[in-house]
């Protein structure tokens, strides 16, 4: 299904100018399976983020959590939709599969959440960027916590695709300790039992697990049922907003790596925390404060060039001018966030699960693959 959004109607004058300097962006997310609430979250924070651009038209399509079909509506976006940026990408394998060729082929591609490890060192390109962070980062949080904490056992778990691995060697490369063991599931996996029975007899004195979608609510249901009493950590994919309420009174209590939450004392953030709830009537996820952001930093450059001049719009998205959500921002050589890295908690307000800034967990951090990254 595609759909096909010119953002804000305006006065024949406006019009006019649209015509002129029309921009489209083509946004391929997920939208239906186990990893729809992501996808959502991504395109709604977007579409709030570019509301009143009427010089811009956003093509939304749902790439079904599959590469191939992530594929070909990037070629038909590029070839017949004459799209001038790509973004909304939410699965590692996904943008492997997308992000080189369409960088490639001279188009710009805003990531609002995959940022896998090869698209920051090796495989960088100077039309790719990554809003929301290297996939490592928030993982690389909570290897820091659980290290402070004095954890010398944890059991570490993550899927078998490109995030997955990128997650557990953030988490150990900022843990530096000994594993009760590492395990990698399945992508899509909704039965743990087996994973639970290995944390069971590991002799583990903590859990540390990345988990998205469907796949977290799966293991944190099957978790708290199995008997095990062993803290858990994670990355804020596994304790975002949509997740929590399907998960309930189990998640109270976790933390989680974050660069990003609702109650992060930033004037925008609050601003874009209020529009949210009274736009789509629901608390904002972390997928949905990335999309806002990507949203904004799009504008940003806009404002100052159009993507057929690509060096002077490259530069204008590389200064990111704009107010983001997470406060202090800005772009590293590779093209990926500088930022602060958080623990927040899990915690309920009235019927609501949420979670709450705890601790700055990393100050300043950018990605463990900079220097591999030829651009300068």
């Amino acid at each position: 299904m595609s759909i096909k959004t010119l953002l804000a109607a305006a006065s024949l004058a406006a019009l006019a100018s649209a015509a002129q300097a029309e921009v489209k962006v083509g946004m391929i997310t997920t939208l239906s399976g186990g990893g729809a609430s992501l996808g959502i979250d991504t395109r709604d924070g977007f579409l709030l983020g570019m509301k009143g651009a009427s010089e811009v038209e956003v093509i939304v399509e749902d790439d079904q959590q599959k590469p191939d079909v992530a594929v070909q509506i990037a070629d038909k976006m590029i070839q017949s939709d004459k799209v001038d940026v790509l973004t909304g990408i939410v699965w590692s394998n996904l943008a492997m599969a997308v992000v080189p060729a369409a960088t490639a082929q001279g188009k710009f591609y805003l990531s609002t959440n995959a940022a896998p490890a090869l698209l920051a060192g090796k495989g960088c390109h100077p039309n790719y960027f990554a809003v929301s962070y290297q996939n490592d980062n928030l993982h690389e949080a909570a290897g820091a916590y659980a290290k402070d904490q004095g954890y010398t056992k944890p059991f570490i778990m993550a899927p078998n695709y490109p995030a997955g691995h990128d997650s557990l060697n953030g988490f150990k490369r900022y843990y530096g300790g000994d594993l009760a063991g590492e395990v990698f599931t399945q992508l899509g996996q909704t039965d743990y039992a087996a994973e639970i029975a290995q944390i069971r007899a590991s002799g583990a004195d903590a859990v540390f697990f990345f988990l998205p979608g469907g796949m977290g609510i799966s293991f944190m249901k099957q978790y708290a049922g199995s008997g095990v009493d062993l803290p858990l950590l994670g990355p804020a994919f596994s304790f975002d907003q949509n997740i929590l309420q399907a998960v309930g009174d189990a998640a109270l209590g976790v933390r989680n790596g974050s660069n990003w939450s609702k109650d992060l004392d930033v004037p925008a953030n609050a601003a874009f925390v209020e529009a949210f709830e009274a736009e789509y009537g629901r608390l904002p996820s972390l997928y949905a404060a990335y999309g806002y952001d990507t949203a904004h930093l799009l504008r940003s450059a806009l404002d100052v060039a159009q993507p057929s001049d690509g060096d002077a719009f490259r530069a204008a998205l590389k200064s990111a001018d704009f107010d983001s959500v997470r406060g202090k921002f800005s772009f590293d050589s590779n093209n990926h966030p500088l930022q602060d890295i958080y623990i927040r908690e899990v915690i309920k307000e009235g019927d609501v699960f949420t979670n709450t800034l705890v601790a700055t967990a990393i100050a300043d951090r950018s990605s463990a693959y900079v220097d591999d990254c030829a651009m300068k």
